[in-house]
């Protein structure tokens, strides 16, 4: 069975609580998913699975939430070739629009800089509502870019969509 490993970082539990809406999408659609907190787990513990989703919240001034800062260093020892990461992120767009969700961009550099293949970005389209981000690149998100603090009604859905994308991404349909 393919192994699915979803790891979050989590200070409000904004983060928390989308990571638990994203497992249960995926288990609605009949797949297995692993819950971690990365304050709880080592770095090596994402080598395990054939597929990662990586959710951070963006802290101060587009800095990662600190679990995922004292796990990133620890990422350089790993190699990520041929595994296949996805992305979420929760911000807050009008009280940091210089810097919304830059967490993704953040750990997608690292991921990326360390042979995954990234995959489950998303348009910016309209209904986001900031001035920049490093999680976007070519006007795409680098994966999904939520705000609970001012769009929780759009997040349902907007995990939905994503989680489907996903499966198709992950090659699980």
């Amino acid at each position: 069975m393919t192994k699915i490993g979803l790891f979050f970082g989590s200070t409000t539990d904004n983060t928390a609580t989308v990571a638990d809406i994203v497992v249960e999408k995926f288990e609605d659609a009949g797949f297995e998913i692993s819950l971690t907190d990365i304050g709880d787990a080592e770095a090596s513990d994402l080598m395990a699975f054939d597929y990662l989703i990586i959710g951070s919240s963006t802290w101060n001034v587009g800095e990662l939430q600190d679990d995922w800062d004292i796990a990133y260093e620890e990422l350089d020892d790993l190699d990520f070739s041929g595994k296949k990461v996805a992305l979420f992120g929760v911000g807050d767009q009008f009280g940091y629009g210089d810097n919304y969700c830059d967490a993704i961009g953040i750990l997608g550099t690292k991921f990326r800089e360390l042979g995954a293949e990234l995959v489950g970005s998303r348009d910016v389209d309209d209904s986001y509502d900031f001035y920049t981000s490093r999680g976007v690149e070519n006007g795409r998100w680098l994966g999904l870019a939520l705000d609970e603090d001012n769009q929780d009604e759009l997040t349902d859905d907007r995990v939905t969509e994503w989680v489907m994308q996903l499966v198709g991404e992950f090659d699980l349909d």
